[in-house]
């Protein structure tokens, strides 16, 4: 049961056009009005108009304005919404009030929710610029990885608002992630605001009032495919990026539907072992599956050792997004994580939540096929710089560009389990991969294992027969002989584990 409200609400007309703004939260100095989305300023008990906000884009998110929840004993309510445009896509920050008139915000984080409070970092922040991704900086007397550095942007807001960035004006957005939480730069206002979040789930958040999924609009958003003109419909709540069922080109729509969309053919179309759509249980998870990659990768300044594995995007919907990945040493489940480990580059282990991991495989990662939909604005070619940890069964990723450092974290699964959650047991024979075995800790590539052995044994043996007919042949006096050639199967032979990139 919600306590009453420690303090007074305030309502009058809006300057735009009289129907009634309410301001809920002491702390909140605009509003836009839901009726002619005037963008209200609060001074006193007075309001003026100050602008007009643009319409918030339909994300097909559960949450909505007025959802209630409880986050560590205390009742909160979804007043505002904060739609933002970066370098990687759009995402959403809800503007939580507390009933005891504290603010917070509920955020988009790498397919998944943060809830985040104000945080005092405890010294004069430094200009954006100075804080290169990847470097340590301390806030509020711990120290923190730069993990994004980004140019963004305010498109669209509603509701009740603490903060209002000029509508459209860039300003720099930086993330810090420490061991189990990430701390929001936002430069948009001055003195900066800093906030320190940790990561969520709605059910834990115990959140009533969400959006009936059933009342969802079913026409979804719908275009023409710039390439071939066939109809290309958007399904997920955060889509970036999606495929053309029709002719297989990759589209980015991460700057919106209106203007022009940028393109990429695919040529060889690649099939997935799991088909897009499909729904599977794992690990006590309803999830299914949006999104494929096929990723190439082969050690820093080796180009002619390659190996490949798929990456599958799975989605629930109040779970957010995970990555079941297949490579040749097994499969595996993962998902980006909130916070950062304790790590030094070049290192060879890292610390995370009081587990120590151990360094698996270091390369370069580039993404060849895509297929479906995805939350950040992928593209083939796209490059990072992966390190794989493990302890055990546990599963430790990093992928790092020029503007971002992520990490992943998860467990290895059986390819039986995998064959069994999405009902497809008559492929149990493809999916089987080095899951029988333990790993040999050797570089990508590196390593030789069991199946490798046995394709090494078979080559040999190949060229055997094939002297040997030589010999026979010109024994009998022929003049001739006949070669075989063969390839490997095109996919999950090379042996390393990406955690999947995102945003």
């Amino acid at each position: 049961m919600a306590s009453e409200p420690t303090q007074r609400s305030y309502r009058a007309p809006c300057p735009g056009c009289g129907a009634p703004v309410e301001f809920r939260s002491a702390q909140s100095a605009f509003a836009v009005c839901s009726f002619c989305r005037s963008t209200v300023a609060r001074s006193g008990e007075a309001l003026s108009r100050i602008g007009r906000m643009s319409e918030v884009f339909e994300d097909y998110s559960p949450l909505q304005l007025m959802a209630a929840g409880r986050r560590e004993g205390r009742a909160f309510t979804l007043v505002g919404r904060l739609q933002y445009k970066g370098e990687t896509g759009t995402w959403t920050e809800w503007i939580a009030l507390f009933d005891d008139g504290a603010n917070a915000v509920l955020a988009e984080d790498n397919g998944a929710y943060v809830f985040s409070l104000p945080l005092d970092p405890g010294r004069e922040l430094p200009p954006a610029e100075h804080l290169r991704v990847g470097a340590s900086t301390p806030i509020a007397g711990r120290s923190y990885e730069v993990a994004s550095n980004l140019s963004v942007s305010l498109i669209a807001a509603q509701g009740e608002l603490p903060k209002l960035p000029p509508l459209g004006a860039p300003f720099r957005m930086v993330e810090l992630r420490g061991e189990g939480d990430v701390v929001s730069i936002d430069y948009g206002a001055q003195p900066p605001s800093v906030a320190r979040g940790r990561a969520v789930a709605l059910d834990e958040l115990q959140m009533t009032g969400l959006r009936d999924e059933a009342a969802k609009e079913e026409k979804g958003r719908q275009f023409a495919c710039p390439n071939c003109g066939a109809p290309v419909e958007l399904t997920l709540a955060t889509t970036k990026s999606v495929t053309c069922r029709a002719c297989n080109s990759l589209i980015d729509v991460s700057q919106g539907l209106g203007g022009a969309l940028r393109h990429a053919l695919q040529d060889e179309p690649v099939q997935p072992l799991i088909p897009l759509g499909s729904t599977g249980q794992l690990q006590g998870v309803h999830w299914q599956v949006v999104g494929y990659q096929h990723r190439m990768g082969h050690e820093a300044g080796d180009e002619d050792e390659s190996f490949g594995w798929e990456e599958y995007l799975l989605y629930n919907r109040k779970r957010g997004f995970s990555f079941l990945v297949d490579a040749e040493d097994g499969w595996s489940l993962v998902k980006p994580t909130t916070g950062a480990p304790r790590y030094t580059a070049g290192s060879n282990s890292v610390s995370y939540l009081g587990t120590s991991y151990e360094l698996q495989y270091s390369y370069e990662a580039e993404t060849g096929y895509v297929a479906g939909e995805f939350y950040w604005p992928v593209e083939r070619g796209q490059k990072s710089f992966n390190s794989d940890f493990a302890k055990g069964a546990s599963l430790l990723s990093m992928e790092r560009t020029p503007n971002e450092v992520t990490w992943s974290s998860g467990s290895r699964i059986d390819s039986d389990a995998v064959a069994a959650a999405f009902k497809i047991e008559d492929k149990k024979a493809l999916l089987k991969r080095g899951d029988a075995r333990p790993t040999t800790g050797k570089g990508a590539g590196g390593g030789m294992g069991c199946m490798s052995l046995i394709l090494l044994l078979m080559i040999v043996l190949l060229l055997l027969a094939v002297v040997k007919a030589c010999v026979d042949d010109r024994d009998a006096g022929g003049s001739g002989y006949t070669s075989g050639t063969s390839r490997s199967s095109g996919g999950s032979w090379g042996g390393s584990s990406g955690g999947g990139s995102h945003k």
